[in-house]
């Protein structure tokens, strides 16, 4: 009879250590989910490849925060800066965002992260003509981005400075 108690308790501790462990994978599956939205592989000094002939455009990008990331876009021809963006992806309510402004503009266009993976990310704005869809994701140790619309894609390559 002792040994019926004894591998009763035996066999519900094991199924206990079971139950803690099924918890502990998915407590380090959401430790990975949270991973996958960071946007760290972004960080540093990019230089477009695939730019028209007599500019330069670059992308430079740093974490502020955990929620927070600045980024600036430029482009220069003939040692002018022709073009300018500010850039931050922002994290508000606990669904990220991607802002966009241009120096002449008042307040920034505002994209919803619609898709976050590793290495990736794409951002929506359905509530404007161009460009209404934001993506970017690195491959290769490059940076890739495409800004489109419905009839108009500019797909952007960029390496990095070291």
């Amino acid at each position: 009879m002792n040994k019926i108690i004894t591998l009763a308790i035996v066999g519900v501790l094991l199924l206990s250590c079971k139950q803690k462990g099924e918890s502990g994978a998915d407590q380090l599956k959401t430790e990975i989910e949270f991973k996958t939205q960071d946007f760290d592989w972004l960080l540093g000094e990019w230089k477009r490849s695939n730019e028209k002939e007599g500019k330069e455009t670059y992308e430079n990008w740093e974490k502020l925060n955990e929620s927070e990331y600045y980024g600036i876009g430029f482009t220069i021809q003939n040692g002018d800066t022709i073009s300018q963006e500010h850039m931050r992806i922002l994290e508000q309510n606990g669904e990220w965002r991607f802002l966009v402004k241009m120096p002449d503009e008042q307040n920034p266009t505002v994209f919803q992260v619609s898709e976050i993976a590793r290495d990736r990310f794409v951002c929506i704005n359905d509530s404007i003509e161009f460009p209404n869809r934001i993506e970017y994701w690195k491959i290769a140790g490059k940076m890739n981005a495409l800004v489109s619309g419905e009839n108009l894609k500019i797909p952007f390559e960029f390496v990095r400075i070291e």
